[in-house]
């Protein structure tokens, strides 16, 4: 793959490979550090074998470890976050404190044990572990939790465990999900390196669950250290071998419906000072994707991936560690039933059998994509001194997607949707340099750092029209049609006809299709400083960031963020406040195509552009205030909630070409985003734990378009043209409510999902205005109507007969949309909806079937959706189109332990 790129990619990426080569072990983890130790006695002597138990009752988190000869003792890559550590042994009374971890600065601890006889006591506030005097809202999940937790997409499972155990959050289809109310504006921390490209399963592969520790989920004002895509941070702590003195490891095989297999291995040895961690799985599915029909066609995909982490500590001062990945995906788009069942030529041809203009038979459509990703990234972390850790760390992702069409190109003719058949080799590659110091002293907490950003985009896309009618149909910017065909419907000399003319395969265009070529390389340079400050009850977050981006367009500014919290300690509560102060860097994927397209004389009337100039993207900024609390109820239910306001100047969201996978960033005059979020944690109460997380988030943008294509250009429109509408990432509520029990430690164990959508903002539909409803004038054919669930009376679409031309107002709905009464629809007040939607999901199992110690079987099953409800996750979607959510499922699993 190396052979391929360009010698701008390796001018690019020098720097880190030689640091790649020159580092050759690993370090802690930039999201987690290690707790160390010493245990004694009341005399001063040392006590091995004391049992060090260090666990977080909210996210999960629980590990124990024993002191050596000498008594001391380590338990590694332990994420931020405050614990409860016990440390016991048999003949002396339990020593019990909380800890925090906050920095990759090591906790060193020093234990003293009174002898069982003694009436010295330790005392502990009653449910003081369960709150964070943190001004920062966010989400801890831990493998306790999620390893139970019945996950809807095995393609796509970290969304699925973002979308399920986090606030905020509103599920799309295809392992997409909206975090508080805007498009993708998310981003990956794993283990320090950050990832704000999108992860979702049609752009990029997500890193494999099996090699996830933990994750801490962001959704409050972010800290300094974060930046661009920031609406949720997504900290993810991998699995470490470090401290496995004795090999352990997992071998798991499935099946389940629609014929998806799955298996997997895993594998982690070590010592105190060093570590592998390695996995590896596949996955194949007939349902990899989420289809526009509930029945399932065409849409069948697979998955490889494998990820190692490797740990050395090199000396009392210096570690080293690596995180290697490299996964493949390959799938189909699924099939309306217009594009499988093409009897006809997509309806433009009714007499000849479903025969193209070149006379060779349409056949369903077959489209294909695969993707390719790897990531390298090693870090190297010095210990200055027992307050002071610098970390120096180097990364490259490379995420190569290529898009097939049908092997006959009249099959990829989808009505109203797409004209063109299109071929894609898309190739993102990102490498950066990082390095911070932190510093812990008394109430300081600080850190400081530096990252540089290198992403180099190669975008090759080619075109060709498949739609008879596309040219008859073109018009200028005012909608008037050009003229620009003659009376036996040829193209005229000098006109747009004519220059698309060549491409027109249904007119004997040449078979070749029309290239584009996009490259270029986006530079960022961030930087900044924070402290988080403790002082008696209260805790502070001051920080400053700066970014300075050159990609298309350059852009700098300094970001203030600031937040507060206050610890009410005698009833338990946090009070918390926050601003930040935000960049927003302009998306990826396809950002050539969007930005220069509509100069291209051919692209410009196929990307609908209402301009012929190069309209490049501004980075965004924005400012959003945060106000919440965290209430802890005795010792076993904490609530915390947020209110949040962002408004945002700039406003990213994603345009789609046709029913194709090429999307490409547009951009919006502003946007506000109002709303609130929750969770509701119940710790381990005899085996029983739940879990609910809520929210409601607005997501109003407002006219004009700014950039991308179609883009109408700044200074074009007047500020009465300024219009508020509501994004299809919009939904009024959601909510998930997750029950476990185990009712004792070695027996089996049961996992239960309630997840409640009210409805993403749905695409155009028909309604009434007062008068008959104008189905004809919607231009839905039978089976778009039939997929949004129309009826009109007692007549209900059907995918080869649609609705009467005309419906009466009071005759027409749909089973799947939410459509506003006659006279109230309104973009902003009231637009359609997908209807809302109650899903249940249930996982039983029992880890360790023949009681083994050493060695144990389990066995799992997995359902998902059991009422096998039938709901849309999006209809007519600008960016998606229209998917169904996932019919019900069964999974079984077993897995072998070592």
């Amino acid at each position: 793959m190396l052979s391929s790129w360009k010698k701008s990619h390796c001018a690019a990426f020098t720097v880190v490979f030689c640091l790649l080569f020159t580092l050759s072990g690993l370090a802690q983890s930039g999201n987690s550090a290690s707790i160390t130790g010493t245990v004694k006695d009341s005399t001063g002597a040392v006590v091995p074998n004391a049992e060090i138990n260090v666990r977080n009752a909210v996210s999960g988190f629980n590990r124990t470890t024993e002191t050596d000869k000498s008594g001391q003792f380590t338990i590694p890559n332990v994420p931020f976050n405050p614990y409860h550590m016990v440390v016991s042994k048999k003949g002396f009374a339990s020593s019990v404190q909380d800890i925090e971890v906050r920095s990759v600065v090591p906790v060193n601890l020093n234990v003293a044990l009174q002898v069982a006889s003694s009436t010295a006591t330790v005392t502990v506030e009653a449910a003081s572990d369960l709150v964070e005097n943190e001004p920062t809202f966010h989400t801890d999940v831990d493998r306790g939790l999620f390893d139970k937790l019945p996950l809807e997409s095995a393609s796509s499972s970290v969304s699925s465990l973002v979308t399920l155990a986090t606030p905020g959050i509103a599920a799309d289809s295809n392992g997409l999900f909206h975090g508080m109310g805007d498009h993708a504006e998310n981003s990956f921390s794993v283990d320090g390196q950050p990832i704000t490209d999108q992860q979702s399963k049609v752009f990029s592969n997500q890193i494999p669950l099996d090699s996830i520790e933990s994750m801490e989920v962001i959704a409050g004002a972010p800290p300094a250290e974060y930046g661009e895509k920031t609406s949720v941070v997504i900290n993810v702590t991998t699995r470490s071998g470090q401290g496995v003195t004795t090999p352990h490891g997992s071998i798991s095989a499935s099946y389940g419906s629609f014929g998806t297999v799955n298996g997997g291995i895993d594998f982690a040895y070590g010592g105190q000072k060093w570590g592998n961690f390695i996995s590896a799985n596949g996955l194949n599915s007939g349902r990899f994707l989420d289809p526009p029909e509930f029945t399932v066609m065409h849409a069948k995909g697979n998955e490889e991936n494998i990820f190692d982490r490797l740990d050395f500590q090199l000396s009392n001062k210096d570690s080293l560690h690596t995180n290697l990945g490299f996964t493949r995906s390959w799938f189909q788009t699924p099939n309306s039933f217009d594009a499988q069942n093409a009897t006809a030529w997509s309806g433009l041809v009714v007499d000849n059998g479903g025969l193209g203009p070149d006379g060779v038979p349409v056949g369903p459509a077959d489209q294909r994509a695969q993707i390719r990703t790897f990531n390298i990234a090693p870090t190297w972390t010095r210990l200055i001194n027992a307050n002071t850790v610098f970390t120096l760390g180097a990364f490259v992702r490379h995420d190569q997607f290529n898009y097939y069409p049908s092997s006959n190109a009249f099959a990829d003719l989808a009505p109203d949707l797409q004209q063109e058949t299109l071929s894609q080799d898309r190739r993102l590659t990102n490498a950066g340099i990082r390095s911070d110091v932190s510093y812990v002293k008394g109430i300081h907490n600080v850190k400081a750092g530096i990252t540089y950003q290198q992403t180099v985009l190669d975008e090759n896309n080619k075109f060709g029209i498949v739609d008879p009618t596309l040219l008859a149909s073109l018009t200028d910017s005012d909608g008037n049609p050009l003229n620009c065909l003659d009376a036996s419907g040829n193209p005229l000399p000098g006109t747009t006809c004519a220059t698309l003319a060549p491409y027109d395969l249904t007119r004997g265009g040449t078979s070749t299709l029309y290239p584009f070529h996009g490259h270029t390389d986006v530079k960022l340079l961030s930087l900044y400083l924070q402290d988080a400050i403790t002082k008696g009850n209260w805790s502070f977050n001051l920080g400053l960031r700066g970014d300075i981006y050159n990609g298309l367009a350059s852009h700098s500014e300094a970001e203030p963020r600031v937040g507060v919290a206050y610890n009410v300690k005698r009833t338990n509560t946090i009070l918390r406040a926050s601003y930040a102060r935000v960049v927003e860097t302009p998306f990826n994927e396809n950002l050539v195509l969007s930005s220069n397209g509509c100069a291209d004389p051919v692209l410009n009337p196929l990307l609908v552009c209402l301009t012929n100039g190069v309209t490049p993207f501004s980075p965004g900024w924005r400012n959003e205030f945060h106000a919440g609390i965290q209430q802890a109820f005795g010792r076993y239910l904490v609530v915390s909630g947020e209110y949040i306001w962002k408004y945002t100047h700039n406003a990213y969201d994603f345009g789609v070409f046709g029913s194709t996978p090429l999307t490409f960033p547009i951009e919006w005059h502003n946007s506000k985003i109002p709303g609130v979020a929750g969770r509701v944690s119940v710790p381990d109460f005899h085996g029983f734990t739940a879990l609910f997380v809520f929210s409601s988030v607005a997501a109003r943008f407002f006219n004009p378009q700014l950039g991308g294509a179609g883009a109408v250009p700044p200074g074009s429109t007047t500020s009465g043209d300024i219009t508020p509408f509501r994004i299809d990432h919009d939904e009024r509520f959601n909510q998930t409510t997750h029950l476990q029990y185990q009712p004792w430690k070695k027996g089996p164990w049961f996992g239960f999902n309630w997840r409640y959508d009210s409805g993403l903002v749905a695409g155009a539909v028909p309604f009434s205005d007062g008068g008959d409803v104008d189905i004809a004038g919607s231009g839905l054919t039978p089976d778009q109507q039939f997929q949004a669930g129309f009826f009109c009376g007692s007549v209900h679409a059907t995918p080869t007969v649609g609705l009467p031309d005309s419906c009466p107002a009071g005759q027409f709905g749909s089973t799947l949309v939410s459509i506003p009464a006659p006279g109230t629809e309104d973009d902003d007040k009231n637009p359609p909806r997908v209807a809302p939607r109650h899903l249940f999901d249930l996982a039983v199992g029992h880890d360790n079937l023949f009681r083994g110690d050493r060695y144990k079987v389990g066995l799992r099953f997995t359902a998902v959706n059991i009422t096998n409800k039938k709901a849309l996750y999006n209809f007519l979607s600008t960016f998606t189109g229209t998917h169904y959510v996932t019919p019900r499922s069964y999974t079984a699993q077993v897995t072998f332990n070592f």
